[in-house]
């Protein structure tokens, strides 16, 4: 996993009480006897805890948040051990603990897994063009064996509802803007209403991991390309692929794109090497053997979703529930995304 780092202050946890937790469910883990905190990702927090016995990592949900399955951890947890049982490439789950009384939230457990994420926009050792064009096959492969977990499998019964998933990632992510809303943005509620009024028809219904990207990839340090683990499972589910790709689009930055989304940290996607995105796409169809259907829909979702993503964690930082100062420019990150995504519905 990526370096870690001091604990942000508010975030702090409270060792008395997880050590007492550990000793009683998870005694081969050892006793905590430092932590500190993994810097990427907007949502969950993810700490590095060096016991006793070596080094886990702990995930848990921020403080201030509403209850719903992106933060469910009893939920990631689960798609974690069907990911071992599947041969999917995952850190695997040692305990997890439901009940929010011992650390003030719910959490779990995993084991660390060391290796290479890409962020940023510059390459590591070992990144040259041939390392990026083999990286891009194994992240469609890799891709491709999530969504190869279907609903009739029953081990991943129960996690989603995919009948209908389509309207309801329209309705469902609208009403986030709406309530997460902290100024006026027109691009953002044209392209709500666009994708409303062209909504395709289900492509299918498999496992998808919401948020497959660069950077939620441990890759092998000393195989450049090797996907050793899959991160970041909090908003897995059971639904349409072609959404989970559309998702993965909005995070793939190229060359001529607004230099404002290296920000986000995915410029690296830009370097020679990597596929375009009409060639991730169009690869993903034919390595997946799905019918082909144009990207833009799909694209144009995924940069609204994202952008609704940044605007709940930019609202969170303007009620002042975060201190975190990466969170302090997202507002205008937000206006750049609604016009992205006018301009991929307007490329066509």
């Amino acid at each position: 996993m990526a370096e870690s780092v001091p604990v942000r202050a508010g975030e702090e946890l409270p060792l008395d009480a997880l050590n007492a937790w550990l000793a009683a469910e998870a005694p081969t883990v050892g006793r905590v006897t430092g932590v500190e905190q993994f810097p990427g990702g907007f949502s969950n927090l993810t700490y590095l805890l060096k016991t006793t016995n070596g080094e886990c990592v702990l995930r848990r949900p921020p403080k201030g948040i509403a209850a719903g399955s992106a933060h469910d951890m009893g939920r990631e947890a689960r798609i974690l051990s069907v990911c071992e049982l599947r041969g999917i490439p995952a850190p695997r789950v040692i305990a997890g603990c439901d009940d929010p009384s011992v650390i003030g939230v719910p959490f779990y457990v995993m084991e660390r897994v060391r290796g290479v994420i890409l962020r940023g926009s510059k390459a590591p050792p070992g990144y040259d063009a041939a390392a990026f064009a083999q990286l891009g096959e194994r992240f469609l492969d890799t891709l491709i064996a999530i969504h190869g977990a279907t609903p009739s499998d029953p081990v991943i019964g129960g996690l989603g509802r995919p009948m209908g998933y389509v309207s309801r990632q329209i309705d469902g992510w609208t009403e986030r803007w709406q309530k997460s809303r902290t100024d006026d943005v027109a691009s953002i509620e044209q392209l709500a209403s666009w994708l409303a009024e062209h909504q395709p028809s289900e492509s299918g219904a498999c496992l998808i991991h919401n948020d497959f990207k660069y950077d939620n990839l441990v890759l092998d340090a000393k195989q450049p390309g090797k996907i050793v683990a899959v991160l970041d499972w909090e908003m897995a589910t059971l639904g349409d692929p072609l959404l989970d790709v559309g998702t993965s689009l909005a995070y793939w930055i190229e060359a001529g794109d607004h230099p404002a989304f290296k920000s986000l940290g995915l410029g690296i996607t830009a370097l020679p090497g990597n596929l375009t995105r009409s060639e991730l796409w169009e690869r993903y169809l034919k390595k997946s053997g799905r019918m082909q259907r144009p990207a833009t829909w799909y694209h144009a979702f995924g940069v609204f979703k994202v952008a609704v993503i940044a605007q709940q964690i930019y609202a969170r930082y303007r009620k002042g529930l975060t201190k975190d100062e990466r969170f302090a420019g997202l507002g205008d990150v937000v206006q750049l995304l609604g016009e992205f995504g006018g301009s991929v519905v307007s490329r066509g």
